[in-house]
């Protein structure tokens, strides 16, 4: 599908469209996913032809309600390929809010459609401008682009193909984003031990060994007035993953209730009924806010930090009641509800974690 048709779908035929993507030919391949034999490289092309990328890419008016419910959907049955999504989906924001005409005519059509594939690289960076860690990579002007240098920990959803996006900082405490080409032999992929969830994502640490960075890869050259502005599109485009998962989770209880709700109603505070109220009212503040993505007020991005911090409390709590719930069934590797449970936690760590984004509001003005 060509990104101008992606982004004419409406709403309710992009998430049935990838619902039924999603049953038919990501539901038969979870299990290999989830234990690292495989990176579901086809999946994310079919997703991104169908338009799951492409609907916030004309920023005039521009809603991440249609990301978000198309990301729900891959989450609602596979939480590492959900967010896979939002990696992609983010690296798509990226991009079609530069103001870098060659580099959006280079790569945003194909990042969109899904025929370039991958990722953010932005938490290190991230937890760098909240006094959390050193910024990593360091960069230096030369003529036609920067020469950087440092490594990344993790980033996901990358392959040798792939491009992703981060930011380093120059001797003069300027920081610059920019799109990095896995391609390059500079920048070499390095494996991550085994994660506890996860390994199927296409996660690697990045070796920058004076990596040189042309202008027309460029972001911004001035990065911190860009992350003001892409920081909310940023944060919530995440809510598709938990949205999914808590989804699976209430369906997880729900189904337990034929043979063990004598006993499961014990569980006085943790009824899938009580989880679907909550999940309700935080769909309702997250749709919301996702319509007006490039809000400036104070109040308006406290509220994003308080949504999306509810999303990782309410997804752990979810999963957590559904193991409980499920009982020693749950606890088998052939029940998803551990795997469930483990996906959740990732939404709990992810950045922005749980323990940033309460940094974060702590720090914030009253």
């Amino acid at each position: 599908m060509s990104l101008a048709l992606a982004q004419v779908i409406d709403e309710t035929s992009l998430t049935d469209t990838v619902h039924h993507l999603v049953q038919a030919d990501l539901s038969p391949i979870v299990d290999a996913i989830d234990s690292g034999a495989l990176y579901p490289a086809d999946f994310m092309r079919k997703l991104g032809s169908l338009g799951a990328f492409g609907s916030h890419v004309d920023l005039h008016g521009v809603d991440l309600n249609p990301a978000i419910d198309a990301m729900s959907e891959v989450s609602l049955v596979c939480g590492s390929t959900g967010f896979m999504t939002w990696c992609q989906d983010a690296l798509v924001w990226y991009i079609a809010n530069s103001d870098n005409a060659a580099l959006k005519n280079k790569l945003l059509a194909r990042v969109a459609d899904g025929a370039v594939l991958g990722g953010t690289g932005l938490s290190n960076p991230m937890k760098s401008f909240f006094g959390i860690e050193k910024l990593k990579l360091k960069g230096k002007r030369v003529e036609g682009g920067y020469i950087v240098n440092g490594a990344l920990p993790w980033v996901s959803n990358l392959g040798p193909d792939h491009v992703f996006g981060t930011i380093f900082e120059t001797p003069d405490g300027e920081k610059v984003m920019f799109i990095g080409d896995c391609a390059d032999p500079a920048i070499e992929l390095l494996p991550c031990d085994p994660f506890l969830a996860m390994d199927g994502t296409g996660t690697f640490g990045l070796q920058f060994r004076n990596a040189f960075i042309p202008d027309e890869m460029v972001l911004a050259h001035a990065a911190m007035p860009f992350v003001k502005k892409i920081r909310a599109g940023f944060v919530l485009l995440q809510a598709g993953m938990g949205i999914g998962i808590i989804r699976d989770c209430i369906d997880i209880m729900q189904r337990t209730k034929t043979s063990l709700g004598h006993v499961n109603k014990y569980l006085t505070a943790q009824q899938p009924e009580d989880f679907s109220s909550a999940l309700t009212e935080l769909e309702n503040e997250v749709q919301l806010l996702a319509s007006t993505p490039f809000e400036t007020s104070d109040a308006y991005w406290r509220r994003v930090v308080e949504a999306r911090l509810q999303i990782g409390d309410l997804t752990m709590a979810t999963a957590h009641a559904a193991m409980l719930h499920t009982g020693a069934r749950g606890y088998m590797k052939s029940h998803r509800a551990q795997r469930r449970m483990r996906e959740a936690y990732f939404v709990g760590i992810v950045t922005p974690a749980t323990k940033q984004l309460r940094k974060m509001l702590a720090e914030m003005p009253a």
